[in-house]
């Protein structure tokens, strides 16, 4: 079965089309590393309450950091075929893009037998998510999209960047 882009084989499902769990113990540990990004958009006055830290909540940014490191570690209990990757180093990144549009970028690192793609993009997922559970009763109509794989490298298949 090969892949949408024809790069190869869907590994998740065996001969007879059946999910299975890649069997990575013959691979060799290499370094791997993976950076995923999403956004979230919301009304000024709801960024403006971010930015200056005064949500009744707390640290809006602050929680969703956490979230997102918890969300990468656990990404096994998430995503069905994962594997427990053990992550050696992680690093989350805010930025408002303009007044109302806040991105979230995730770097992941592991010396593993297998990458760490999931973990980068379900960070950047539950760290948007939670700002949107954290901001909801000011502003329920914030909208998180976007979120995609901006880089990998390691592996067999090497690095491989998003085209801007």
């Amino acid at each position: 079965m090969a892949d949408e882009k024809g790069g190869g084989a869907l590994t998740h499902f065996d001969a007879e089309g059946q999910a299975r769990m890649v069997d990575v113990s013959g691979k060799p540990a290499t370094y791997r590393v993976a950076t995923a990004e999403g956004r979230i958009t919301m009304a000024p006055e709801t960024a403006a309450v971010i930015r200056a830290g005064t949500s009744r909540k707390g640290d809006v940014l602050g929680v969703a950091r956490i979230a997102a490191i918890q969300a990468a570690k656990r990404t096994d209990a998430l995503i069905p075929l994962c594997h427990q990757v053990p992550i050696s180093g992680l690093e989350v990144a805010w930025d408002f893009l303009d007044a109302v549009s806040l991105r979230c970028s995730v770097t992941v690192r592991t010396q593993y037998a297998t990458g760490v793609e999931m973990e980068a993009l379900t960070a950047v997922g539950i760290g948007l998510l939670t700002i949107y559970d954290m901001c909801k009763a000011m502003d329920r109509g914030m909208v998180i999209d976007g979120i995609r794989l901006l880089h990998k490298e390691g592996g067999r298949s090497g690095t491989w960047d998003r085209a801007q």
